[in-house]
């Protein structure tokens, strides 16, 4: 199987109570390395000497776009410095997402963002959700930032799950994308029904239009746990070129904590 990362979005809380201490908890639980949410005021080579003690690699780093439009330069030095090879645009605002009017002008930055970070030896990529699968012209935003954006300054992070609720199938999303997918999401869910609940956002701490959603209709859960087809998704993965799988889950589901929930996703992987 590919090496196995963790975001640490899956754990920040405890990462905030002990930046250290969790970073070791999650190298016993068995994973290879971690992709990182935030540094939580630690500096580089404290985060670098972390991850050689405790045997982790640094995979990549959410980075939200405004952060690197702002100071792509210390971005790119500051990961680069703590050994990640990748760096990937999180989410992105109502206002830059496909069928905004700001559309355009997002994707010309977000190339200018991925040639600085292939000057530097950095690959940029692009984490989506399941708002990049509204149609323009009849394609796909997603589609169409991919085909807008070259490959050599932008690749895939497909977020498994989010691909599933934008209505596509996960591994074959996946193998469209062969090779230009180095990272992919593992995410699995519960939905209640087949329409995706309003106000889907606001469990992971998001606000957007729409009634309130609620666990009862919609749960991240353990990788392994939920409605993914996760062998086929991992088959998909191994096909496309893809050179790490990442655990992510937004928040626990009811009766796991977060370190629990990633620790059963671990479990799950290794035992395939």
């Amino acid at each position: 199987m590919l090496p196995i990362g963790l975001q640490l979005y899956s754990v920040r809380n405890e990462m905030e109570k002990d930046f250290a201490g969790t970073l070791k908890k999650v190298a016993e639980m068995g994973y290879d390395g971690v992709e990182f949410a935030g540094l939580f005021g630690r500096s580089a080579d404290e985060i670098k000497a972390l991850l050689a003690e405790y045997g982790l690699k640094a995979v990549s780093a959410h980075v939200p776009l405004a952060e690197m439009i702002e100071d792509m330069d210390k971005v790119i030095a500051t990961y680069k410095a703590i050994g990640c090879k990748y760096i990937a645009i999180p989410y992105v605002e109502e206002k830059y997402r496909p069928g905004s009017p700001d559309y355009g002008a997002t994707l010309e930055k977000i190339a200018e963002l991925g040639k600085k970070c292939s000057e530097n030896g950095i690959v940029l990529m692009y984490h989506n959700h399941d708002f990049e699968f509204v149609k323009i012209d009849g394609r796909y935003g997603l589609d169409v930032m991919y085909e807008t954006v070259p490959a050599e300054y932008l690749q895939t992070e497909l977020d498994t799950c989010w691909v599933n609720v934008g209505g596509e199938d996960p591994a074959r999303y996946i193998l469209k994308y062969s090779g230009r997918t180095p990272v992919v999401h593992l995410k699995d869910f519960v939905m209640k029904g087949k329409e995706k609940p309003k106000k889907l956002y606001a469990l992971i701490g998001i606000d957007d239009n729409g009634e309130q959603a609620s666990e009862d209709d919609f749960s991240f859960k353990p990788v392994g746990y939920g409605v993914q087809d996760m062998p086929a998704i991992i088959a998909a993965a191994e096909k496309s070129g893809a050179q790490w799988l990442v655990v992510e889950q937004d928040n626990p589901d009811k009766g796991n904590t977060e370190l629990s929930a990633v620790k059963k996703s671990i479990d799950y992987l290794r035992s395939l």
